[in-house]
């Protein structure tokens, strides 16, 4: 069955379709990992990309504990393409544990990477020996992941999100087009990669309605709001035809869909336009910012903002409701004690 869904896949769309992944650099096994998880799993192309660049430092490790290479060898000099299927199958628990405190301690990885690099280990050695057959078992599966410190996300205020929208340059030729991205982030918690593959007819302004393509090809219907409705309008109105991308929503000065990097400038450049560069807020951190002012604001119930945000568990949606806001405020400022100060001079 596995065969016949590779042949099927290799003449309608080819192995080589991979963006950054080279078939040509990896094993064979590797490959077969990478097609399984596109045609089965129907994992996106981001997420591949993820799994390449962390399993292709695994198994450049793999050689250097092997002693298939000399250790002093650059490590983006170490090609994984020769390594043998046997190097990963003998792989031991306590080979996954050296690997993780190999980078954790000669690469600097906080838990958050150790967690993202398990995390591909687990995935990889799973369909290796689940679903592919080619090992005997998984090393991985009894190895815990590290412990992370919780950090609260980081996000504008109501205040400096307003400030945000009215000091950004309405001199620039695509004020329109960068003024209702900015919008649609701050309202609609949309991620960058949701808002760049926008397409025209995700849009539909009659039922103030917005479709979205996030993670793992997960499609969701948000509500899109005045604001969000009414700089769509604005921005269409000044949108120049293309003849080379027909369907995407945001397009470059070249006439070609809007790139990840485009997005981040124009954030950036709003940003200092309104002196709040500098203070470590990004693309991403506007999606916390909508996520915080409905919770904070619209009262909005953490299963619905779940829906919004379009997040796989509630316990991800849940970190905002420990984000401070002005009930909690309210609340610590009503006590009655609040206002009780300490007027005594300390006795000489």
């Amino acid at each position: 069955m596995y065969t016949e869904i590779i042949m099927l896949y290799s003449l309608s769309e080819g192995i080589m379709a991979f963006n950054k992944i080279d078939p040509k650099e990896c094993p064979s096994f590797l490959n077969d990992f990478f097609t399984y998880q596109r045609v089965v799993k129907i994992k996106a192309e981001r997420t591949l990309e993820s799994y390449y660049i962390d399993l292709r430092l695994f198994l450049r490790y793999v050689k250097i504990a092997k002693g298939a290479v000399d250790p002093k060898t650059p490590l983006e000099d170490i090609t994984i393409s020769d390594v043998p299927l046997e190097y990963v199958r003998d792989f031991s628990k306590l080979d996954i544990l050296n690997y993780l405190s190999y980078v954790a301690t000669e690469r600097n990885n906080t838990a958050k990477t150790r967690h993202r690099k398990l995390a591909s280990l687990k995935v990889f050695y799973s369909c290796l020996y689940r679903d592919l057959n080619l090992i005997p078992y998984d090393p991985t599966k009894d190895v815990d992941y590290p412990k992370m410190h919780e950090h609260l996300p980081k996000y504008l205020t109501l205040n400096d999100s307003i400030k945000l929208l009215e000091n950004m340059n309405n001199n620039d030729p695509y004020y329109y087009r960068d003024y209702c991205i900015i919008t649609l982030f701050i309202n609609c918690g949309m991620r960058l990669s949701e808002l760049v593959g926008l397409n025209m007819q995700d849009v539909n302004l009659d039922d103030r309605t917005m479709r979205l393509l996030g993670k793992g090809n997960k499609e969701r219907i948000i509500h899109i709001n005045d604001a969000c409705a009414s700089s769509i309008v604005q921005y269409l109105s000044e949108r120049k035809p293309s003849a080379s991308e027909q369907n995407a929503l945001f397009l470059s000065k070249r006439g070609t869909r809007i790139t990840n990097r485009r997005v981040q400038q124009i954030v950036d450049n709003a940003l200092r336009d309104s002196n709040l560069d500098n203070q470590g807020y990004s693309t991403h951190k506007l999606r916390h910012t909508a996520a915080t002012l409905l919770y904070n604001y619209g009262n909005v119930d953490t299963l619905i903002l779940k829906e919004i945000l379009g997040h796989k568990s509630i316990s991800t949606t849940e970190i905002y409701t420990h984000l401070g806001n002005d009930s909690v405020k309210e609340a610590m400022d009503a006590s009655p004690l609040a206002n009780i100060q300490n007027n005594k001079k300390p006795s000489k």
